[in-house]
């Protein structure tokens, strides 16, 4: 069929357009490495694989077993099977990687995220996103001196009803609000003792315990378990208390405190464990405002919740977000008709690196920090035995080298958390 001048334009028009239009879309891919593929990597991967036009590429994983599993979950979706590595750092020296996520042990959180942001990646970093407050800080002057895109695992912020109760403490529902309570049943068993031995042949041991203090292997320092060892994990109050933390913190708008103490100890039974199974946290503010944490790791019949107590009233919270408040004596609000939709975390992560606008994102790495230092301030004050000052300005307890002392580690070359990033 012969064509007309007219028709052949339009066609090489359609046929240009369509290019533009796949060229446009293949640029606004993003090609993720998720860095730690154990049950919160495993996490991130189910949660990212449905994201539009969001690529798994790579994996970074020292346990080879559980790399290969975790590869194969994503080849039976996508019918792609990413890189598997073992040494992040390869992973970040790929030009073709735009993100990452890490979900490794906390103790690598921090050092992952700035290795990651000095070769160019933008980042989204477990909670919490330190080992240490130290760390924490050289996180987000990474994040700033590199000008990338850095979201911390606090992902209640993204859910609708938090953000609709957080709304109206911030329009001052209850008024001015001067104390906020956290309950949080961890109901952890025992987990008993295990004997020194080699390390498995598919684990890289080395690379696993990376900054931390070498150490001989048993199965209670790995696989979730390292939770409730002070070298690699920062207990239940760094577990799942951080969430609890973030939200008071949000809700009261409060930053760093000026004195902290805790209490608790490792009760029911004896086990391997350093770390405290029940824990009391009271952090008080330059305001007067305090926050108040109760950890229980033994079962127990009362559920999760957060309070907020104002000038005006009170807002209680449960563990999905549902919240009711009190004002005066006998009024009660239900304020929730219809709650507002969940929005997806990774799904917010993509769009902050497309538009390169960390303003989008409901949890900016800085925020998260922040969160997470309230919780090193807690284990510090437990492990320390005694209520400690603290100066939020300079990052510092006040005329205290013991405290200070904890703020950071000794680093196991060559994985060293920089001074400067």
């Amino acid at each position: 069929m012969l064509l007309t001048m007219s028709e052949t334009g339009r066609r090489t028009f359609l046929l240009a357009s369509s290019s533009a239009a796949f060229a446009a879309q293949a640029n606004d891919r993003v090609r993720l490495a998720i860095v730690g593929v154990g049950s919160r990597g495993s996490a991130h991967i189910k949660e990212i694989l449905p994201v539009a036009n969001v690529e798994i590429a790579a994996l970074v994983e020292v346990d080879g077993a559980r790399a290969e599993a975790a590869s194969q979950v994503i080849f039976q979706k996508t019918g792609k099977r990413p890189i598997i590595e073992s040494d992040m750092r390869r992973v970040f020296d790929d030009k073709s990687i735009d993100a990452v996520t890490i979900a490794t042990t906390n103790h690598w959180h921090a050092l992952a995220g700035i290795w990651a942001m000095q070769a160019g990646k933008d980042v989204y970093v477990e909670k919490p996103v330190s080992h240490n407050i130290f760390e924490g800080q050289k996180l987000v002057e990474a994040a700033r001196k590199y000008n990338r895109v850095a979201a911390g695992g606090t992902q209640r912020r993204w859910w609708g009803r938090w953000r609709k109760a957080v709304e109206l403490l911030h329009a001052g529902v209850i008024g001015d609000i001067y104390q906020g309570n956290f309950f949080f049943p961890g109901t952890r068993d025992s987990i008993g003792f295990k004997p020194v031995k080699e390390p498995p042949a598919n684990l890289n041991w080395d690379k696993w315990v990376g900054p931390a203090p070498m150490r001989p292997y048993h199965e209670n320092l790995v696989h979730y378990n390292w939770h409730w060892f002070w070298d690699f994990g920062n207990g239940e109050l760094g577990n799942n208390g951080i969430h609890m933390i973030d939200i008071l913190r949000w809700g009261m708008r409060q930053k760093l405190p000026v004195a902290v103490r805790s209490t608790g100890g490792r009760f029911g039974y004896k086990d391997q464990a350093e770390t405290p199974n029940t824990q009391n946290v009271t952090w008080t503010f330059a305001d007067g405002a305090t926050m108040v944490g109760q950890l229980r790791g033994l079962y127990t019949t009362e559920p999760m919740s957060w309070d907020f107590f104002g000038t005006k009233g009170h807002m209680h919270m449960k563990a999905d977000g549902q919240f009711q408040i009190r004002l005066g004596r006998n009024k009660t609000m239900e304020p929730e008709v219809e709650s507002p939709k969940n929005l997806d975390h990774f799904a917010n992560f993509a769009d902050a690196i497309r538009a390169r606008n960390p303003k989008l994102l409901h949890a900016e790495i800085e925020e998260t920090y922040l969160s997470t230092a309230l919780c090193h301030l807690g284990n510090i004050a437990y492990r320390l035995g005694r209520e400690l000052r603290f100066d939020p300005e300079k990052v510092r307890f006040v005329n205290d080298k013991e405290a200070d002392a904890m703020l950071t580690r000794p680093y196991r070359a060559p994985y060293v958390v920089p001074g400067r990033v």
